[in-house]
């Protein structure tokens, strides 16, 4: 099948890594069904006019906008090879800082939108018996820290979920491959794509330090390039037997290394304690 027999449909692209996937691939020749929340500002972030480029305003949490969007992909293209499930935002603040609206939006977007997308993309990748669905998680869905538990919260749930759909859509020919990224130098910290929480708690001092940070200290610093990590969503794709997970960045195998020792430690100095729960035959 020839690039432009090919079709991607990516969420969350007006800017960052899903921006510049969009524009890697329609230089490549395939098509690209693109979402975001207003098409305009997607048309002029991407900046190209295509018939091969599909731009879609998508609410991502309202089942019947993503139907439609996967509808019209399906009639301007006739097929969706790749999914990239790349829309999400972060929420720093401590847990008790987080409120209720606060926490469902960011579940609504980061997970329940995923699944929406998911679930509609999916009848088709079965039909034809073929199919990628790439899920952008983070490292932080490997690890948590604090100030970050309901974003990673979020993360954690993408991975469960991943992991029983890779198993599940396996005997179709689709394959499920999780992107774990560490820090990645786009507009993500500084930008609509990070709030912090509305009412913060003075109290939790280092809390308050790593919103400091996280807004002022590290943008512009962050060790990952965005053009290299689209770039190997893409060469994952061509990998016959791509792997279920990727991380991207040596900050990300530093702190995914470091939370895989402290769980073997732990598991290990408890070994005894664990054991004890059995039954004694």
């Amino acid at each position: 099948m020839k690039n432009q027999e090919k079709t991607w449909f990516i969420t969350g692209t007006s800017q960052g890594i899903g921006l510049v996937l969009v524009k890697q691939l329609l230089e490549k020749g395939y098509n690209v069904a693109a979402t975001a929340r207003n098409i305009e500002t997607l048309k002029k972030a991407v900046g190209i006019s295509s018939p091969q480029f599909l731009p879609l305003e998508v609410n991502l949490i309202d089942e019947n906008s993503v139907k439609q969007a996967v509808e019209n992909t399906i009639a301007q293209f006739g097929s969706i090879e790749y999914l990239v499930n790349n829309a999400g935002y972060g929420l720093i603040g401590g847990i008790e800082e987080s409120s209720d609206t606060e926490v469902r939006a960011n579940f609504d977007v980061n997970v329940f939108g995923l699944l929406n997308v998911t679930r509609a993309v999916l009848p088709y990748m079965r039909k034809a018996e073929f199919g990628h669905i790439i899920n952008l998680s983070s490292v932080f869905g490997l690890i948590a820290g604090a100030g970050w538990g309901i974003y990673c919260g979020t993360k954690f749930a993408v991975e469960g979920l991943s992991e029983a759909l890779s198993q599940e859509v396996k005997p179709f020919g689709i394959h499920v491959t999780i992107i774990e990224p560490g820090y990645v130098r786009t507009n993500f910290l500084n930008s609509t794509s990070l709030i912090a929480a509305a009412n913060p708690i003075d109290s939790y001092t280092s809390i308050r330090d790593g919103v400091d940070a996280h807004q002022n200290d590290i943008p512009g610093k962050q060790l990952g390039d965005p053009d290299k990590v689209a770039d190997l969503i893409f060469q994952v794709t061509q990998n016959p037997e791509p792997p279920l997970r990727l991380l991207t960045g040596s900050d990300a195998y530093g702190f995914a290394n470091y939370k895989i020792d402290s769980l073997k430690n732990e598991i290990e100095a408890n070994k005894e304690l664990t054991f004890s729960t059995d039954f004694k035959e």
